[in-house]
């Protein structure tokens, strides 16, 4: 199936959406930090196929949907709520499926959580439960050294200019050095991640997402009421942000979970073994008819 790039105006923005397929199914793909709508270009094809119109939006202050807001208060979790729910009112859908990785994933958490709208499945990618991170955080200083990052993201201005430096070494670095099968992130990757950090007001709105959690957490910081949405969780086994015990007290949070543990697959887990996480989306989705 191909991908197509349209333009969605959403919540007073222009999103980028790369789409494929067609229909009142739709399966909405949200990325991660320092990703882009990119990131999802192995799974929109095989969602596409099994029927639902497939979408993967630069998420706020990425990629080249605009505006990209500068003030840290823009990136509330209730204003990327609000994105998430224009976005699914825009497509027209009758069923949704919502589909997150890394900060993608902790939104979807959270929009499933507060119920903003009705959501047919739930699949997550490589980040906790927000309540069982919460937990984790508190009693693991081992998480807590992993998490380092988040703190460094708090100081202004520093962490923008060394991640664009160098034509974005640090962020092609990010991909590359964390893979375990580095092949997957080759130079055309790399240099699409480092070309969409380096847009105008990119950084900052990136970054930005790090801040406004930790400055007013919000709906992140619970209370989480009881996820009624059949949720699956993949979770590639060499994560080296978040560790594998993140997984452990997930089921306190969903009521009906199903969770796939990939070995020797890292953070990045649908770009670097799409081919197992496509069959397992595959499996999961359609069994879930």
């Amino acid at each position: 199936m191909p991908i197509a790039t349209r333009r969605i105006s959403a919540n007073g923005f222009d999103f980028a959406v790369d789409e494929a397929g067609e229909g009142d199914r739709l399966a909405l793909c949200l990325h991660g930090f320092p990703e882009s709508r990119f990131s999802w270009r192995f799974q929109l094809p095989l969602l596409a196929e099994m029927g639902y119109r497939a979408w993967a939006p630069d998420l706020r202050g990425y990629g080249e949907t605009e505006p990209k807001p500068k003030d840290v208060a823009s990136y509330r979790i209730e204003r990327l709520m609000e994105d998430v729910a224009a976005l699914i009112d825009a497509s027209g859908a009758r069923e949704v499926t919502l589909i997150g990785h890394d900060w993608g994933a902790g939104l979807a958490w959270t929009f499933a959580a507060n119920r903003v709208r009705p959501l047919k499945r739930l699949v997550i990618m490589n980040v906790p439960h927000p309540g069982v991170f919460a937990e984790h955080l508190r009693r693991s200083f081992r998480q807590m050294a992993r998490s380092w990052y988040m703190l460094f993201f708090q100081i202004p201005g520093l962490p923008e200019w060394l991640n664009t430096r160098d034509g974005a070494k640090l962020i092609r670095r990010a991909f590359h050095d964390m893979a375990v099968d580095k092949s997957r992130f080759p130079d055309a990757v790399l240099d699409r991640y480092a070309a969409d950090a380096q847009r105008p007001g990119a950084m900052t709105g990136m970054v930005n997402w790090y801040r406004a959690a930790a400055q007013s957490p919000g709906k992140l910081a619970g209370p989480w009421p009881m996820i009624e949405t059949p949720t699956l969780v993949i979770w590639g086994e060499e994560d080296a942000a978040l560790g594998l015990e993140l997984l452990d007290g997930t089921d306190a949070y969903v009521r009906d979970l199903t969770i796939r543990r990939l070995p020797k697959v890292s953070h990045w887990v649908q770009q670097e073994a799409p081919e197992a996480v496509n069959a397992i989306l595959a499996e999961w989705l359609s069994a879930a008819r």
